[in-house]
């Protein structure tokens, strides 16, 4: 992912002046109140929202608070759940982070302590689910790593405004051990692995049902194929193959040829049984 000169500079800069605040407050044990200040500092002067417009505190969900939420053109695009610098990411605290994303209808939640960031995807499906698609922890990022700061960045004004956390999130679907292994147990690839071995072995009777047996059995671990997660993309590779297959298929269309040829011969006729009536 290519970063804006511009977007890349503020946030090398922002890296270098936060870095040493937010290990000095860890130092010092500072309460959550003091970590939402620094936080808030951040979203602005590293991430790039404006801080009277785009960054609202305290923000109502149902008839609780959530510390934080981000507003891209009046509308809320992020909520951001608020830890003591000090204190561990629990179990608890992520469920409440959820809690108010699917109180509140929204995709994208942050549970932070300041040091470290987890950004979790919330689906709404029937049981809501959630997924932490990656994790940012300040202290461990050099500011001199593109790649360090490319998490960073999905997470910037300018890339949540255009969608570029979900595509983040969509280019990590796809290359999923649940994505990759179902797609391994598809007919398209089955047939290629099959002529693949047809040529290595000339004459020899292979079918696909034994090539997924032994793909299910001796080469993809049980976990990738098994639960919520395999059962998902498994539905959602079977949608994108009928979606193929529909658009592909040719529709039907009028032979105007044949048409106009009928439509001669009725010309034709037609003079024939007027002067037979007459």
């Amino acid at each position: 992912m290519a970063i804006p000169a511009k977007v890349l500079d503020r946030i090398t800069s922002g890296l270098k002046k936060f870095q040493p605040v937010l290990s000095s407050a860890k130092t010092r044990d500072v309460n959550e109140s003091d970590t939402v200040v620094i936080i808030t500092d951040m979203l602005s002067e590293v991430f790039g929202y404006d801080k009277y417009s785009e960054i609202t505190t305290e923000h109502v969900v149902k008839k609780t608070y959530c510390d934080l939420a981000i507003k891209i053109d009046g509308k809320v695009k992020l909520l951001i759940e608020v830890k003591a610098i000090g204190l561990d990411l629990k179990d608890d605290h992520i469920k409440q982070a959820i809690d108010y994303g699917a109180n509140a209808g929204i995709e994208w939640v942050v549970l932070t302590s300041g040091m470290n960031w987890q950004i979790y995807r919330i689906s709404f499906s029937k049981p809501i689910d959630k997924e932490l698609v990656y994790e940012i922890n300040f202290a461990n990022i050099n500011p001199k790593n593109e790649s360090h700061i490319e998490p960073v960045y999905y997470l910037c004004r300018e890339a949540l405004g255009k969608s570029l956390l979900d595509e983040y999130h969509s280019q990590k679907q796809a290359l999923s051990k649940y994505y990759i292994g179902q797609m391994l147990l598809t007919e398209t690839i089955l047939d290629v692995i099959k002529r693949e071995l047809k040529r290595l072995t000339p004459g020899v009777k292979i079918e696909n049902e034994e090539i997924e047996e032994v793909l299910r059995t001796d080469i993809i671990k049980r976990d990738v194929l098994e639960g919520e997660k395999a059962v998902d993309a498994k539905k959602k590779i079977q949608r994108a193959a009928n979606t193929y297959l529909r658009s592909s298929s040719p529709s039907p269309k009028k032979d105007t040829k044949d048409s106009s040829i009928t439509d001669q011969r009725v010309d034709e006729i037609s003079p024939n049984l007027e002067s037979t009536s007459n």
